[in-house]
């Protein structure tokens, strides 16, 4: 005979949890059930990694299962870490309510200016600019975080070679690491590198906002918003959630690339963010025995010619070089580590006239307003 999954849920409920005090079912713990004939399969997600937790909740469902319905069911049981239900499991009245004040105070008070760093295309350098901007704009003196909120992908651990997890304060904020200057935070502080993080939509904004509102950034004059590639729901989160000052677009010359970017660009402009400009990664190639030699392996000039199509400033132009990528494998954004190469130069560049445009943007218009985007039926 069949398992139904009112069954399991059932016996499910008679599991509870020692640390709240529910069940695992109405503590919406168990995810992704599957039942066929005696097999049973689901998720069992925690707010937190704890093997010895986890493992004795497998018994008990185990239990709860063979003594309920069928004591030859076979189970499969998965463990998931969703750290967003950590807040909601440990709040009570008291604490769902300083929640919602802490919702209507504003986010990131003490920083001055947010600069999404974005592409529409994922594999063009995104985040090799971000970490490199980031810490250009630090070593002109200015205070300087990095937010990496590709949850799915983080690369700036790697980038910047932080293999520790972050301190967390008194008031369970999670402090920032600072290298080179500049303040880091990323899912890849949290979970380990073969972790992956395989979570639905609402999961992935819920983190978003715990990395913009239980933070302990301080007071930065600038932050840097590493996006993932395209249009999807951390974008959309990140307006709704935090008003960006500007955005800086990046791409390859190549023509699928540029298509992309024009898709970020109109993204931008639909929620009224400012776009900075746009900068051209992997512009040429230059051998380095004909440094005289510049190869257009990807196109010629197609970021540049995008911008002044879309009338947004072009912030320049990024050699294909193997040292931009070594330092960046190797834990070190050029601009730190070999400032004087021609990327380092060039990413210098870029940086001084990403801060120019800001400035002017800063001058000309208004501060711009989270948004607050509706669905129609």
């Amino acid at each position: 005979m069949s398992i139904h999954k009112e069954e399991v849920k059932s016996a499910l409920s008679q599991v509870i949890h020692p640390t709240y005090q529910k069940d695992l079912i109405t503590l919406d713990l168990i995810q992704d059930l599957v039942t066929q004939d005696k097999y049973i399969a689901f998720t069992l997600e925690l707010p937190e990694k704890n093997d010895k937790l986890a493992n004795k909740l497998k018994d008990e469902c185990q239990q709860a299962v063979k003594k309920f319905i069928d004591p030859e069911a076979v189970l499969d049981i998965t463990i998931g870490i969703n750290i967003s239900k950590q807040r909601e499991l440990e709040g009570d009245q008291g604490q769902q309510k300083n929640q919602q004040q802490q919702t209507q105070q504003p986010v990131l008070p003490g920083v001055k200016n947010v600069i999404a760093v974005a592409s529409g295309k994922g594999g063009v350098g995104k985040s090799t600019v971000a970490a490199n901007l980031a810490v250009a704009i630090a070593q002109t003196g200015a205070k300087v975080g990095l937010l990496d909120t590709d949850i799915y992908g983080p690369s700036i651990p790697t980038m910047f070679g932080v293999k520790e997890r972050p301190n967390i304060t008194t008031q369970k904020k999670l402090v920032p690491i600072e290298k080179h200057g500049v303040h880091l935070v990323s899912m890849g502080f949290l979970v380990d590198t073969d972790q992956a993080m395989i979570w639905r939509g609402p999961m992935v904004t819920s983190a978003i906002k715990q990395f913009m509102q239980e933070v302990e950034w301080g007071e930065l004059d600038y932050m840097i918003l590493d996006l993932p590639p395209g249009t999807g729901d951390i974008q959309l989160t990140l307006v709704q959630t935090v008003p960006l000052t500007g955005a800086v677009v990046v791409s390859t010359p190549q023509t699928v690339a540029l298509d992309d970017a024009r898709k970020g660009v109109a993204m931008f402009g639909k929620v009224n963010v400012p776009v900075l400009g746009i900068i051209e990664n992997m512009a040429y190639f230059v051998p380095e025995d004909m440094p005289e030699k510049k190869y257009y392996i990807f196109g010629k000039h197609g970021a540049r010619n995008l911008a002044k199509k879309l009338e947004v400033p072009f912030l320049g132009e990024i050699p294909l070089r193997e040292n931009l990528r070594k330092t960046s494998d190797s834990g070190t954004p050029i601009v730190a580590k070999d400032p004087a190469s021609d990327s380092g130069i060039c990413l210098k560049e870029i940086a001084n006239r990403t801060l120019q445009s800001l400035a002017i943007r800063n001058q000309q218009q208004q501060s711009t307003d989270k948004v607050d985007i509706k669905i129609r039926p």
